[in-house]
């Protein structure tokens, strides 16, 4: 569907936001230049939104105006009648002295320039700042262009933002089509809003705006999806992975939970960093200390007491105990002894007899041997990690210049005290099939691959686990993190 394409002019006072709204709406957090300093953007910088790969609304980023109280006047100065068309005025400001390279409101002329240009402007206020005289002149000099004025309240996400005083004094200048969109911590239909306020403005445009909102609602469906499966891939990775070691050589034990502990390790950071890579960030977007990321990985490790305890989770004192907190032994296999030497014709039949995986598994006993693989209560913690994550980044604008917050207090988890969520279907069978894990078992050169139909059959435990996943992403943070068993 072909649709027109529409020019906006991104206008304000200097410092109040005007790159970090593009920044947000690009998903583009190295667009342009985010500073505390004023005047940061000196010069109108150009991008577009597309859909299906077709540019539909084009974005002017403009320098912020620093003089508007003295523009009106030297404005009013230009009227040569009471009656005269306003444009004729501003446009016979921009071929004067005062509006080039070295005048005196070069800057503000590079702002009024671009909203001629375009179709419409969105007005940036920083709604923390209170309305001032100089708010009322920046308004009144723009709406001398002509042009349909969106006001966008930014950074309304803090006790600190005056939005109702904002709203009150812009109704007053008859601007009641005032949009709320924090470019830092990012409402789920916040984005959406601002397309409808724009088109209550722009009735010729409505079709443009309407593809805008439908591609962008089908955008974050994808995200969200492609989150899930990331990390319904990690946990089947995780609750697969074996290694079997003797059951008597107490060296070799230790040796193999730490190196299952390290493998578990760096498949969740390769997780994280997909993660962000799908979220269109960067690692050095989070700080480790409430992240807690460092450098793309978890600041605070998987395995230690203080991560189980962070998002509420409540385990055996025999799993959180030293070397084996993380780690579950097979230890028990129905009356069949470890003792070597025990095993007679029959429990022999019965081991074969018992399945690829359980047959495998009990044969490994009669020989003296265990198996090492993660418990429940890891993969618990694991699943409550990811999930809090993608929720705080579905929450956060790519202008943000703070910290991630992400310490486990919005996830919701099992009160103290409770078990651990029952491991959905998929789990369950992944933990009987170390064949699925992509992650090398004990002794193993590269990484397992497994046959092509248990390949397949593990893309489908992928592909239920992920829509298991899916629904919880777009929660907000404060429900629980845990998966039903499915």
């Amino acid at each position: 569907m072909t649709v027109p394409r529409l020019t906006v002019a991104v206008v304000g006072h200097t410092n109040t936001g005007k790159t970090s709204l593009l920044r947000t709406l690009l998903r583009d957090s190295s667009f342009g230049e985010v500073s505390d300093r004023p005047a940061t953007t000196r010069d109108v910088s150009g991008t577009a939104l597309l859909v299906d790969g077709s540019p539909v609304m084009e974005l002017y980023d403009t320098p912020g105006m620093e003089d508007s109280i003295g523009l009106l006047e030297h404005l009013e100065s230009l009227r040569a009648s009471q009656r005269e068309d306003p444009v004729e005025i501003v446009e016979r400001f921009l071929a004067s002295p005062e509006a080039g390279a070295n005048g005196r409101f070069k800057q503000e002329a590079k702002a009024l320039r671009q909203l001629l240009r375009s179709d419409a402007g969105l007005y940036v206020v920083d709604a923390r700042d209170r309305p001032l005289p100089k708010h009322r002149d920046e308004l009144a000099v723009l709406t001398m262009c002509a042009r349909p004025i969106v006001p966008v309240l930014n950074f309304t996400a803090g006790s600190s933002a005056e939005t109702g005083l904002w709203r009150d004094q812009l109704s007053r200048l008859n601007l009641h089509a005032v949009a709320e969109f924090d470019t830092v911590v990012v409402g789920e239909h916040s984005e959406q809003r601002l397309f409808e306020k724009m088109q209550t403005l722009l009735d010729g445009f409505r079709e443009t705006l309407d593809a805008l909102i439908a591609d962008r609602r089908l955008q974050r469906d994808r995200l969200i999806a492609s989150s899930a499966h990331l990390i319904a891939d990690l946990l089947i990775d995780v609750a697969a992975v074996t290694l079997t070691v003797p059951a008597d050589d107490e060296e070799r034990m230790h040796r193999s939970m730490e190196r299952l502990r390290d493998l578990v390790r760096q498949r969740e950071q390769q997780c994280v960093r997909g993660l962000l890579h799908l979220h269109r960030f960067h690692p050095d977007d989070c700080e480790p200390d409430v992240l807690p990321l460092d450098d793309g990985e978890w600041g605070l490790d998987l395995f230690s007491p203080e991560a189980m305890r962070q998002f509420g989770i409540r385990a055996s004192s025999a799993a959180a105990a030293g070397a084996m907190a993380g780690l579950a032994v097979d230890v028990a296999v129905a009356g069949i002894s470890l003792g070597a030497g025990t095993a007679t014709g029959a429990a022999l039949g019965a081991a074969l007899s018992a399945g690829h995986s359980h047959g495998r598994r009990i044969l490994s006993r009669l020989r003296g041997e265990t198996e090492l693989r993660c418990d429940q209560v890891t993969l618990h913690l694991l699943t409550a990690r990811q999930i809090d994550l993608v929720r705080a980044l579905l929450a956060r604008g790519h202008a943000a210049q703070g910290r991630l917050q992400l310490d486990g207090a919005g996830s919701g988890e099992q009160a103290p005290g409770r078990v651990p969520f029952l491991l959905p279907r998929p789990l369950a069978r992944a933990r009987a099939r170390p064949d699925w894990s992509a992650l090398p078992g004990e002794g193993d050169p590269a990484p397992r691959g497994g046959p092509t139909g248990s390949q397949r059959a593990r893309e489908v435990a992928v592909e239920v686990l992920a829509e298991l996943i899916r629904p919880r992403l777009s929660e907000p943070r404060t429900a629980p993190a845990h998966l039903a068993r499915s």
